[in-house]
Formats: structure tokens, sequence, C-alpha cells
């Protein structure tokens, strides 16, 4: 019961955070998000969430230390790519975030930013792309093939993860049809990757603002 609460509340607050992440993209604009909308955002947290949980979950009870190089990977990797574009991109030290903070305060403020887009973006997509050049440290635009790669990434990593655990499972998952479990992970997490589709296809309140829709892109 309180697995299933905790699942509720982090894809509600996922579901809250495309909705103001929308808003902020489009502020100019009066976003208007339809019951469609929410429906889709919540399937697709629903599968996206709790598949990679599950996937994590089942390598670390029969890999108990790789699973920490694996989530230590993840973590480092998405908490410098911000970083490494912001280097690429050689803009100026972001200086307007506070003015009462000082560079270091600045920077100390920035890592947690991306301390918490790297957590984020280990379980799900984030709905909001941090980029430290742009004044509001959010990305505007629509990237379609950073999610493309994310998403295709992400089930590799995660079909390799089930296939090591499918190989070292224990006497434990003796009663557990295991290709079984293995596919339906799979297709769960593709679903939510459907869902995903048909929200920004479909429902998304402001796709006609899109320069390309995401089929498009694909």
């Amino acid at each position: 019961i309180f697995m299933v609460l905790s699942l509720l509340s982090i894809v509600y607050g996922a579901l809250r955070c495309n909705i103001l992440a929308i808003k902020i993209k489009y502020d100019d604009y009066d976003v208007r998000v339809k019951p469609a909308a929410y429906l889709c955002i919540f399937m697709w947290r629903s599968f996206e969430i709790a598949t990679r949980v599950t996937v994590l979950v089942l390598f670390g009870s029969v890999l108990r230390i790789w699973v920490f190089l694996v989530v230590l990977l993840n973590f480092l990797g998405f908490f410098f790519y911000p970083w490494i574009l912001f280097w690429l991109s050689k803009s100026p030290f972001p200086e307007n975030i506070e003015k009462e903070l000082s560079r270091v305060g600045t920077t100390i403020v920035l890592c947690l930013l991306t301390f918490l887009y790297a957590g984020i973006n280990m379980f799900c997509w984030s709905a909001a792309q941090v980029e430290l050049s742009d004044p509001d440290l959010i990305s505007k635009s629509q990237n379609w093939y950073q999610m493309t790669v994310y998403y295709i990434v992400r089930l590799m990593e995660n079909a390799f993860l089930l296939l090591m655990w499918y190989i070292y499972r224990t006497d434990f998952y003796l009663y557990v049809c295991a290709p079984m479990l293995f596919l339906q992970l799979l297709i769960g997490y593709c679903m939510g990757i459907f869902f995903m589709l048909v929200f920004y296809q479909f429902c998304h309140p402001c796709k006609k603002l899109f320069s390309s829709s995401i089929t498009e892109a694909l």
C-alpha cells in the first residue's frame, strides 16, 4: 500500500512539473491543459517511473555492487551534461540568478540545480531541460533529438539490466515466471513511450507552436 501511494505521489509530482514546465516555456500564451493531456501525462509517467524503479530493484537484488556503478554513471552523466554544453557554448558565466549571491554562491546554486536535474533524469525524462547559457536556466526549445536519444538509450539500458537479472537470478525467483516478467517490463516501458508520443502529437496544449511534430522529427 505504501509503495503504491509513494508511486502515485511521485507520478503526481512529475505531472505537475510537466504542466509547470509547459507554462514556463510558453508564458506569453494562455495555456489550457485538457483532461486528455492530464491522462496521457499520468499514464506516461506511471509506466516510465514504475518500470524504471522495478528494473533497478531487480538488477540490484542479484548484482548488488554493480547497481551502485550503474546509478553512479547515470547520475554523473546527467550532472555534467549541462555543464559540458555550457562550456562548449562559450557563454558568459550566469550572473543574474540573484544579485546578492557571489560567484561562489551562484556556482553552488547551479550545482544544486544540476544535481536535482541528474536525480530526475535517472528515473524519467525531465520536464524542463537545464540550459546554463540561458538567462532563465531552462531550455525554451523543444529538442526532439535529445528526447529520442534518451528513450532509445534508456530502453536499451533497461533491457540489458533485465538480461543481467535473468542470467544471474537466484532461487528467490524460482516461482516467478522470469521470461514473462522480462517481457512485461519492456512492454511497460514502451507503453510509457507510447503515451508520451500521443501527448506530444495530439494532446500538448501548445502543439501548434512546434516547428515540427514529433512524428516528423522521428
